[in-house]
């Protein structure tokens, strides 16, 4: 791979992933790069369909093009398929530098509390102009609206199942990392950090984490920062394929990087969309045109977080 795919699969590798699998392999051709999913992490239960896994690699693949475009390079994606995608490149000087580019490395998933502010009406209709790949949609509706205290109780009741279910907690434990030295050892899973946690042995850190992992305990801090944020925003689909779901991540990951240019920070809620069950009511009942929910973000603002860990590129090529 050249000097430049190498740069740019550098910044492809810096998208969210669920748990922080980092779920994507980058290897190239004469005239490109191919993303490659990695089954061998994926999250059977809390992603029993690989959808979060597909969206991850959306958000790769934005990054990719976002960084193909400062590199000097115009970006003709070949296709989307459930084992490859791929990207063929070519130097173009007339290609204009993407302002997106310059806050790949700074955004962040932020699940710490929110200060409360609002969102300025400015800042939405930035939002509300995205553009979005075809069959995704998003809909923004403040904390304390009526969408918002129902999407709140779909929170509430997914947290119910996830945390009575002992494979999803035994799951999210084993993507946990308690201490410096299992960061160091995987670059990859759930620091300490990121919950602002001090390091401790795992023998430790085990036991206390589970007394958390309980429903109750869960849905009071879930509501408390819902409460401290601004607004939820609900990504939908009118397709549930993997094309799809790749599509939700590009329109994703240009959200996430244009509210960290406002300086808003965003964190995951997905809860219901990973119940099956709860996505079906909420398609059938929320007035979403019966679209799939397909995830759930809360905003606001909020001082930063320390920033996850990150596999090394030598170790995502193929």
């Amino acid at each position: 791979m050249n000097t430049d795919f190498l740069k740019i699969a550098g910044y492809a590798s810096k998208a969210p992933s669920g748990h922080n699998t980092q779920p994507w392999r980058f290897g190239s051709t004469d005239d490109g790069i191919v993303i490659l999913p990695d089954f061998s992490v994926r999250l059977p239960v809390v992603d029993g369909d690989d959808r979060e896994l597909f969206i991850s690699l959306g958000c790769a693949l934005e990054n990719l093009v976002i960084s193909a475009r400062h590199f000097g390079y115009s970006a003709d994606v070949t296709g989307y398929g459930t084992e490859r995608i791929g990207v063929r490149l070519m130097q173009d000087g007339s290609v204009g530098d993407d302002p997106l580019f310059g806050l790949i490395e700074r955004r962040q998933t932020n699940r710490g509390m929110y200060n409360g502010d609002k969102l300025a009406d400015r800042v939405l209709g930035v939002f509300e102009s995205l553009c979005r790949e075809d069959r995704v949609k998003m809909y923004f509706t403040p904390v304390g609206s009526a969408l918002a205290d129902t999407l709140t109780e779909y929170i509430v009741k997914g947290n119910r199942v996830q945390m009575n279910d002992k494979a999803f907690k035994a799951e999210l434990l084993s993507w946990m990392r308690f201490t410096a030295g299992q960061v160091k050892k995987t670059n990859d899973g759930l620091s300490y950090k990121v919950f602002g946690n001090p390091p401790l042995p795992p023998a430790i850190a085990k036991p206390i984490v589970r007394c958390f992992l309980k429903p109750d305990k869960q849905n009071k801090s879930d509501r408390e920062k819902i409460r401290s944020s601004s607004h939820l925003v609900l990504f939908t689909t009118q397709d549930n394929t993997p094309g799809v779901w790749i599509g939700v991540g590009r329109t994703l990951q240009r959200f996430l990087l244009m509210a960290t240019g406002e300086g808003v920070s965003c964190a995951f809620l997905n809860q219901p969309c990973e119940v099956r069950s709860l996505a079906v009511e909420m398609q059938d009942l929320l007035p979403i045109n019966k679209e799939y929910p397909t995830l759930i973000l809360r905003l606001g603002y909020a001082d930063a977080m320390p920033y996850s860990p990150r596999k090394q590129l030598e170790e995502l090529l193929v």
